[in-house]
């Protein structure tokens, strides 16, 4: 039986980042998904840190989580999204990750006698990453998304990497995709095409010839621009692909395929001409551009300045609204801004979400909206530390105690309704040790949770140090707190709920992470029903 041959799809891009690259290379596993293949998706990130753990979210958006506890760039959740795929650890690389591995093979021995240097030692490792990611997951065809802009100096032993694996696969098993900008002159009003044409030639000065060109812009690209990339860039006129902004991006891969871009990729990588069944994206942004109703949903947060940082939970919202018809209405609340006891901003909403966060900033204007929800009666969602908030909150104004704090927040509080887990205490390092990815959890049959999860049996992708204190479990039970979910062995709190409220539901872990455009996550489901009811009845 002859060994099956993955195809290879490297997406680059060029001008400027955050141009959408993660869109395109989740649209193409989507088109090709669409034709019965086996598709898996890589993120290659340039920055010298091992995982996205670190990073800034106000930098660089949301971390998006796996099952197995992968600590990911945001694009992980638009890839997994859009082909509606669990991806693992093995999707997401960054540069110290891949230095990391040859640093320590190095030290192994494994290197005895030889110099290690970028070529060839840093580009195989990153060759032997995608090629081991394909393999684990069976793929037919493996996209890999390379971060940054061509000419990043970070990133020019990934682009090398990939020019090799063409030698090395065969020409005809790879294909290279690049993504470029084209910017609107306000003074001349015209589209310009001269900065995707340098990147062009950047990108085929270190020996790579891009098979597609896909042109970003927020204006309509008239045709005589992408004539002139084809002509310049020596790439097919068919091959140059127009993607101007949408209001929904769900409809990037719709807008792919009209191109006819599916069917020249799948000719040009031999895959054959299936047809695609795009049937569920189409009924969705069909369903979606015919919604006229809006509801408003507060987003209490304290990383406001970067509209990524709460990506997953943004979407999640969306696609509960679009379930039930109504367009999402968000309204991103800075959490610093109630602590002054201004809560304007929370009165007419429909309801309220608490996402997840780190550090004591702006936690209580976080507190005093979980208490609005509460004592107004408006749904509540908490997420992560949207369920510490809503403990801290109960045990403070339901139960009346004094010095109730999470122990993250107040060290030495005497009431720390929120602690460290055992195993955490010890913990020195940062990076990558947290609880991290899906756990098991149990529900409790009378609560709104397993309503929405119609079974007992659930599992979540977590990312989180502390969790709730069982030292204040039975005395927050007695007051009408209900657990409404722990970890099989009941140790772990993970899901608490205000009994004599419409809709109070919070999560000890974060639920976005599973939600798709066109099946939404139960509990944001179910908190958009609640926030339905409670709007009528206003």
């Amino acid at each position: 039986m002859a060994k099956k041959q993955t195809k290879y799809i490297f997406v680059t891009g060029g001008v400027l980042s955050g141009l959408g690259k993660g869109i395109v290379a989740a649209s193409l596993g989507n088109i090709l998904k669409s034709r019965g293949y086996n598709v898996n998706i890589q993120k290659f990130d340039q920055y010298i840190n091992v995982d996205a753990g670190t990073l800034n979210p106000t930098e660089h958006g949301e971390v998006f989580v796996t099952d197995d506890g992968a600590e990911t760039d945001l694009d992980l959740g638009h890839y997994e999204r859009f082909i509606d795929k669990n991806l693992t650890q093995k999707s997401s690389v960054m540069t110290g990750n891949i230095y990391n591995n040859v640093i320590s093979a190095e030290r192994r021995g494994e290197y005895l006698g030889k110099t290690v240097q970028i070529i060839p030692h840093i580009t195989n490792e990153a060759k032997r990453q995608i090629t081991k990611s394909a393999k684990s997951a069976n793929a037919d065809i493996q996209i890999a998304e390379i971060g940054g802009t061509v000419g990043d100096y970070e990133g020019l032993f990934l682009l090398e990497a990939i020019r090799q694996l063409r030698m090395e696969v065969g020409t005809e098993n790879v294909l290279y995709v690049h993504v470029v900008f084209l910017p609107f002159l306000g003074t001349s009003k015209e589209i310009k095409s001269k900065p995707a044409q340098n990147s062009i030639r950047d990108l085929r000065g270190v020996g790579i010839q891009p098979d597609v060109v896909v042109c970003r812009s927020d204006h309509l690209i008239p045709e005589e621009s992408l004539a002139k990339i084809s002509l310049f860039g020596s790439v097919e006129r068919k091959a140059i692909v127009s993607l101007q902004t949408v209001k929904i991006f769900y409809e990037a891969p719709l807008i792919l395929e009209r191109f006819g871009l599916g069917n020249y990729i799948a000719k040009k990588l031999g895959l054959g001409a299936k047809k695609p069944d795009h049937s569920n994206w189409t009924n969705l942004v069909s369903k979606v551009k015919l919604i006229k109703k809006e509801m408003s949903i507060g987003l209490v947060g304290k990383y406001m300045a970067h509209e990524d940082t709460y990506l997953s939970v943004t979407e999640a919202i969306k696609a509960a609204c679009w379930y039930h018809g109504f367009e999402a209405d968000i309204h991103r609340v800075d959490s610093e801004s109630l602590e002054g006891g201004n809560l304007k901003a929370l009165k007419d909403l429909a309801g309220i979400i608490v996402p997840g966060g780190f550090g004591e900033r702006g936690i209580e204007g976080k507190i005093a909206a979980a208490r609005f929800a509460r004592e107004n009666k408006i749904p509540y969602l908490g997420l992560c530390l949207g369920m510490q908030i809503a403990v801290i909150e109960f045990a403070r104004y339901v139960l009346g105690t004094n010095q109730v704090n999470s122990a993250e927040f107040r060290p030495n509080v005497k009431n720390p309704v929120i602690t460290l887990m055992s195993e955490q205490r010890k913990v020195v390092k940062k990076g990558g040790t947290m609880r991290l990815g899906a756990y098991p959890c149990v529900l409790d049959k009378k609560s709104k949770a397993y309503k929405a999860y119609k079974t007992q049996k659930i599992s979540e992708r977590h990312r989180h140090r502390f969790e709730f204190n069982n030292k204040y479990r039975e005395k927050l039970e007695k007051s009408g707190l209900r657990i409404a979910g722990t970890s099989p062995d009941n140790k772990l709190v993970e899901i608490i709920e205000v009994a004599d409220h419409p809709w109070f539901v919070a999560s000890q872990f974060h639920p976005e992470f599973k939600s798709r455009p066109f099946r939404p996550h139960p509990l944001f489901r179910d908190f958009v029903k609640a926030c339905i009811k409670t709007s009528d009845k206003k």
